[in-house]
């Protein structure tokens, strides 16, 4: 049993916590949201993810788990300190480390014995140095740490399985000793384990988000193309899935990628490209096919009711992707924005982001379910694929819409079907016109 502190309960910082408690060591989770932290002692998680809840009560109830707003309280025991803070991005697209130096500040005030600080923040190359700068000038006298870079490869939705089984971890530091403890950490996860200095490893998780990033680009540019030569663009997708060079994951298209990692990581990317010298072309085709394909379906919608003007249209689904609250950066945001610019009248309902939102998207109606959504609409928006949209009663769908126009932003119908069924449907470079025939 190890004593751990993390840093930050967000995401990162409360699955992280609570899978390393889960593994049997003894973590004690911080954050300086009082309120925040509160509810987490009540039980209250300030996230969703499916499973997560259960797994922080059973390890708070079994003594493993604990939170509090103290430094000097977190510090006193930890082994080890994982910083896992937000890295929003600023104002030219490049990571705000604010967060992440009051971190490292803190640690250097309130640590008594020797540490291992571990980076598991999505942070800028270089900053592995930074921080062990920070906390050396800000020590009151010399105590013995090391930095270590450990970069996380969470999916919302999925966190507990990718945490408990991992494709890989990746461990950068410039003592190989103290990233040898960090790998004990890891040992019982079974993934494969790679060493390398600070700013490869920070680089590492910089490509993995730009590259998957950029096979959601170009599947939905290769739509764009399907849509317009009378391909289908999920048949595409699976033939080149096939191929093992390539590989079926993250080849759907759709609305493009959102969330708090991707947008962020891509423009964090590119800033540091431009900062030193290089031209990011690749990246800057990404980032603006991403922006093109949440105007794509709000053009489509106003391509089948002649204009949006005292136009009622519904949005099933507002987070940003299934089994998540999170609608940072969620294309449902800017499409209700378009929407409503447009005087269009805009309804909306998800199976767990509702509380989230309304604090995101003002002037939209927020409904109970799918049904309610579609009730009156002259055209419904599929933004999120969550699975119970995929088994809806779409004939009582139907007849309960004014108009039955569904415009699929996630390809998760059928068009021969809803055509069937009397809809007027678009999807997502699906290869037809208006009467399903191209």
């Amino acid at each position: 049993m190890k004593n751990i502190c993390v840093i930050g309960v967000g995401y990162v910082g409360l699955v992280t916590g609570t899978c390393f408690a889960d593994l049997g060591n003894r973590v004690m989770a911080l954050d300086i949201n009082e309120e925040r932290i509160a509810n987490l002692k009540q039980g209250l998680l300030p996230i969703y993810e499916p499973g997560l809840e259960e797994m922080v009560k059973r390890n708070v109830a079994a003594g493993r788990l604990s939170f509090t707003t103290h430094y000097a309280e977190a510090l006193a025991e930890a082994e080890f300190a994982f910083i896992a803070v937000g890295t929003p991005e600023g104002v030219d697209g490049e990571a705000d480390l604010q967060y992440v130096r009051a971190a490292a500040e803190s640690i250097a005030a309130h640590m008594t014995a020797p540490l291992i600080i571990v980076n598991k923040s999505t942070v800028p190359v270089g900053t592995g140095d930074w921080v062990a700068d920070i906390v050396r000038a800000k020590q009151a006298a010399p105590i013995a740490f090391s930095v270590v870079s450990c970069p996380e490869f969470l999916r919302e939705g999925s966190a507990l399985a990718d945490f408990m089984n991992p494709a890989r971890t990746v461990l950068g530091s410039l003592d190989r000793d103290a990233a040898n403890r960090v790998a004990d950490l890891h040992l019982p996860l079974r993934a494969p384990i790679q060493v390398v200095d600070l700013r490869t490893a920070e680089m590492i998780k910089y490509a993995s988000n730009a590259f998957l990033a950029t096979k959601i680009s170009f599947i939905n540019e290769i739509a764009n193309v399907c849509e317009a030569l009378g391909a289908d663009v999920k048949e595409v997708a699976t033939g080149m899935g096939f191929d093992p060079r390539i590989g079926r994951q993250f080849l759907d298209a759709g609305l493009g990628y959102g969330g708090s990692c991707f947008p962020k990581d891509v423009k964090a990317l590119a800033h540091m490209a431009n900062v030193q010298g290089r031209h990011p072309q690749l990246l800057q085709a990404v980032m603006d096919i991403n922006r093109d394909q949440r105007r794509l379906v709000t053009r489509k919608v106003r391509d089948l009711l002649g204009d949006l003007d005292q136009k009622t249209i519904g949005l099933l689904g507002l987070a940003f992707k299934p089994n998540t609250d999170d609608m940072r950066d969620a294309p449902a945001i800017e499409i209700a924005r378009e929407l409503q610019a447009g005087g269009a009248l805009v309804k909306g309902y998800d199976p767990v982001a509702m509380s989230v939102a309304g604090r995101h998207m003002p002037g939209v109606k927020l409904c109970e379910d799918a049904y309610e959504v579609a009730a009156g609409a002259d055209a419904l928006i599929v933004v999120t694929e969550w699975n119970e949209f995929k088994q809806l009663d779409l004939e009582r769908l139907r007849q309960s819409m004014r108009r039955p126009i569904v415009v699929d932003g996630r390809n998760i119908y059928h068009p021969a079907q809803m055509q069937r069924l009397g809809f007027q449907y678009r999807g997502v470079g699906r290869g037809y016109n208006g009467n399903g025939q191209h």
